[in-house]
Order: C-alpha cells, then sequence, then structure tokens
C-alpha cells in the first residue's frame, strides 16, 4: 500500500506514571493495519522511569518530555502543537491505558475522509477487564440538569448500536480522531480544565462551529477503567465538580442547569455526607467538593497543585 497516499496520523498519548500501561498501549499501537501514523508520547515528569523505556524498544514512538504535569489537557495540547508542526492531516488523542483493535484508526479515517462535514469521530470503547461490556459508545448532555452521560455504559455489546457511524453530542477524550483543519478552526483544549470535562467542551465547541461528532460502532477500543476507583478519590471529586461549573459558564447553560447542579446535586451530596453517618468516611470527598465550589466561584482553574 503507498503511504503516502493516505494521510498522516499522529496519535498523542498523555503520560504521567503509567509505564506499564503506556507500554502495553503503543505495543497495541504498533500492530495497527493503517500504513501512515505517528506516535508521540507526551510525559508529564514522570517519576516511573517510564522514559528511559523507550529507547531503544520504542525508537519508533516520538517523546516530548514536558517537564511538569501538565494534566490531560496541557500534555494533549503539547502533542497537537507537534503534530501541526510536522503537518499531519489528522490528531488522534488517546488515553495511554487502552489497547487497540488492528483496523480501528483505518475505520475512523474512512469516516472522515468520506465527509468533510464530520469534526471528530471516535469508536466503541469497551471495559479492558470486561472485553463484551461497553464504557462509551460516545456521550449525550443533558442541558435541563447540566450534566452529561456516557451512551450505553454498561451494556453488553449485542449488536445494538449497528454497522454505520451515528452521531453524538460528544465523545470522551479517550479516544477522538479530527482533522487539522478543525483544531486551526475552533482552537486546542481549554487549558482551564487541567483534567475532566475539557473533552465535552471542546466537542461542544466543534459542534457549535458547524460540525457533526460520530462513533463509529466497527472501530473498537477497549480501556483500563474501573469507575469505583475513580469515584472514590477526592482528586476527581475536585475537578469533576469544579470543571462542570466551568462547562456551564463556557456553554452558557441555563437557569435549570445551574440550579440541578448546585442546589440538587451538590448542596444535597454535601448535605448527606455530613449528617449520614454511613458517609463520615467521606469527609475529603466532600472537603474536595468544597474546595472546588470555592475555586470555582473565585476564578481559580488549571491545576489543583494539592493533588497533582
Amino acid at each position: 500500500m503507498n503511504i503516502a497516499a493516505k494521510p498522516l496520523v499522529v496519535i498523542v498519548l498523555v503520560n504521567w506514571n503509567g509505564k506499564v500501561d503506556t507500554l502495553e498501549c503503543l505495543d497495541s499501537l504498533h500492530s495497527l493495519e493503517y500504513p501512515n501514523y505517528q506516535v508521540v508520547v507526551v510525559d508529564n515528569a514522570s517519576t516511573d522511569g517510564t522514559v528511559e523505556h523507550f529507547h531503544p524498544d520504542y525508537c519508533w514512538v516520538h517523546v516530548i518530555e514536558a517537564g511538569d504535569n501538565l494534566g490531560f489537557v496541557g500534555g494533549n495540547n503539547l502533542g497537537i502543537d507537534y503534530a501541526l508542526s510536522i503537518l499531519a492531516d489528522y490528531i488522534l488523542l488517546l488515553n495511554n491505558d487502552t489497547l487497540v483493535s488492528p483496523d480501528f484508526l483505518t475505520k475512523l479515517v474512512e469516516v472522515l475522509e468520506s465527509d468533510p462535514g464530520v469534526g471528530m469521530a471516535g469508536p466503541l470503547i469497551y471495559y479492558y477487564k470486561d472485553p463484551g461490556i461497553i464504557w462509551s459508545a460516545g456521550g449525550e448532555v443533558n442541558w435541563k440538569l447540566g450534566d452529561s452521560s456516557m451512551v450505553g455504559l454498561d451494556q453488553v455489546d449485542q449488536g445494538q448500536f449497528g454497522t454505520q457511524p451515528y452521531s453524538v453530542d460528544f465523545l470522551t477524550g479517550c479516544a477522538m480522531l479530527l482533522p487539522v483543519e478543525v483544531i486551526q478552526k475552533v482552537g486546542k483544549l481549554d487549558t482551564r480544565f487541567f483534567a475532566y470535562y475539557e473533552d465535552t467542551e471542546w466537542c461542544i465547541r466543534i459542534a457549535k462551529a458547524g460540525f457533526t461528532l460520530k462513533v463509529v460502532p466497527q472501530a473498537k477500543i477497549w480501556h483500563k477503567i474501573s469507575k469505583e476507583a475513580r469515584e472514590t478519590t477526592p482528586r476527581v471529586h475536585y475537578y469533576m465538580s469544579r470543571n462542570r461549573l466551568l462547562f456551564l459558564k463556557i456553554t452558557h447553560a441555563g437557569v435549570s442547569a445551574w440550579f440541578h447542579t448546585l442546589v440538587l446535586d451538590y448542596a444535597r451530596f454535601i448535605a448527606v455526607w455530613m449528617i449520614r453517618p454511613k458517609y463520615h468516611g467521606k469527609a475529603k470527598q466532600r472537603e474536595a467538593v468544597l474546595r472546588a465550589l470555592f475555586d470555582f466561584f473565585t476564578g481559580r482553574f488549571g491545576r489543583m497543585s494539592q493533588w497533582g
């Protein structure tokens, strides 16, 4: 196959102390059928020896050492800058804790090549530990509640999403392929988020620019995600709480969304965690949400240094 005839795709992985996952993801990418791609790993000042493992076994990987923990947003933006500098045609943001099917990139590129109105394409994403269970088949935003959710979450894949690409409100930053022209038109990820909700806001921005966002169900990857573990950490509670409000602000959400978020969600959860004895162990999570509210209303965004 003539490599030059295929658009150049730069695949961006952000690594922060995730050596095992990152190397397994790279091994998976090395089996891609698509002939014209380059992988760049942005390392956010890892201390687990990740960078040292890239040579000589991974000499085909371009490594950018950020020098600090720039988060998902800052790390990916560095990768985007590199992709633009080498005149890539498409940029794929991919979580470093994923494994991919050999044909998934081919199928994503085909969709974008066939329709210039598509601004982003993403695969069906399954749980790594439960490979037949869907984690994300795209996402939807409930503007009345001011919240977002994954389509198909925890469903057994029985072919319910068909074989043809379909439109969604947003794609998760776990895996999103974009033409460079779209990024040049709408800009990069918003650094105020640092991590969480940045992908949803980006998708809304792209949709408002007149593009559609498509899930390609025949493209498949597997994500090493643990929902239970993530929801217990104060770090996640902080970023999710603060950035949900930032998302509502940027997208000019209505009164209903703000009321539901601030009163029916945040205030209620804080009160329950304080009053009910069985939630007394949630003190750190409660403090994280309170800190998130304080930081949002005082305009403090980006990295929360306590958790990195």
